[in-house]
């Protein structure tokens, strides 16, 4: 049984009753095209993926238009190496005007939609658009401002813990709910893109649920939905994935994206892993029960005469359960059988004459 009330976002309800709720992240893999970000939306409904997020930011209102020193991007690893904060933001931004398109595209396709605002504007906005639920992008996680302003709005809260250390995450946890947020989920995050499923150290999951009592998920930079799977098994009741048409077609995060059979065989391998979990549980099921009749039991595998002594060589375990366990043969072993049997019969205390 659940410990806590689930959490209800759109008509969705998030929490260890209920199958995972997975998030499929656009980000900018749109590729500045409107019509495939449409596309994006109607390929992860049809996946069973139950919402899908933006990303509410301009470059302006991420950093300055500067191309010199830390301004640019220079680890040698780094996916983005090279490139200006500025412009790389410029490419990756989903223009305003089409969050409404859209999320009424969402609506139309029963998909939760939902947005991570950058900055006091945008989170107005939002508001503007009536969003249903905020989430806070790991490198915000530390700005209080922000998530006091998102908080505010009463709405449900969703925040990636990427880099964040354990007072780091209790000063925004209280900033949150002493601000208004009532219903809120943290996801384990691990910011580097792509991220590696030894870096991910979900085993952090119920750490978080322990310490936070609230709903925790995973943000999963992996490949691939290894990663997903093991979350779920350790109480994860949110996932949230990169999401692209075609990694092929490029983009600022298309290279760590799943693709439409991935994010649906996501959908299908998180929710089983959900199932598997159950409850503590020992001895048959029901519907174990029925496989009880091809236990070994002891039978008797020659014919006998009452009298008769049993030995190895008339009684043996073998398939089907129908006789003792195989715990007694050693008690059987040199007593007489009470009555005639012929092979084939189930070994029975009366036939041991102790019935």
């Amino acid at each position: 049984m659940d410990k806590k009330p689930p959490i209800v976002i759109a008509d969705r309800c998030i929490g260890s009753g209920h199958p995972p709720f997975v998030i499929a992240e656009m980000s900018g893999n749109h590729n500045h095209s409107l019509e495939r970000a449409l596309e994006i939306v109607e390929a992860a409904a049809a996946t069973g993926a139950h919402a899908l997020k933006l990303q509410t930011y301009t470059a302006d209102t991420m950093t300055l238009n500067i191309r010199e020193r830390e301004f640019v991007i220079e680890d040698a690893k780094s996916l983005w190496k090279g490139r200006s904060l500025y412009d790389l933001y410029q490419e990756a931004h989903t223009p305003w005007e089409w969050h409404k398109p859209i999320f009424d595209r969402c609506r139309e396709l029963g998909l939760v939609y939902l947005s991570t605002p950058f900055d006091d504007t945008s989170v107005d906005f939002l508001e503007s658009l009536d969003v249903p639920c905020y989430k806070i992008a790991s490198f915000e996680n530390t700005d209080l401002p922000l998530i006091r302003k998102v908080a505010a709005t009463g709405k449900p809260m969703i925040i990636s813990t990427g880099m964040a250390t354990i007072a780091e995450l209790d000063e925004t946890v209280r900033a949150a709910r002493e601000s208004g947020c009532k219903d809120l989920i943290l996801l384990k995050c691990t910011s580097t893109y792509p991220a590696t499923p030894e870096n991910t150290n979900v085993l952090t999951i119920p750490h978080l649920c322990e310490l936070f009592n609230c709903e925790v998920g995973l943000s999963d930079h992996t490949m691939g939905m290894g990663v997903s799977v093991a979350a779920v098994a350790l109480g994860a009741t949110v996932i949230e994935k990169h999401f692209t048409l075609c990694r092929a077609d490029g983009g600022v995060d298309s290279s760590f994206s799943l693709e439409p059979a991935e994010l649906g065989s996501l959908v299908v391998e998180t929710e089983r892993a959900w199932q598997s979990l159950g409850k503590v549980s020992y001895g048959p099921t029901e519907k174990e029960k029925k496989s009880l009749a091809f236990r070994r039991t002891l039978y008797v595998v020659q014919d006998m005469r009452a009298g008769d002594v049993f030995t190895p060589e008339n009684v043996r375990a073998i398939r089907p359960g129908f006789g003792l366990p195989p715990k007694y043969q050693e008690v059987v072993m040199g007593r007489h059988i009470s009555c005639d049997a012929n092979k084939g019969t189930p070994l029975s205390f009366e036939l041991l004459g102790m019935g």
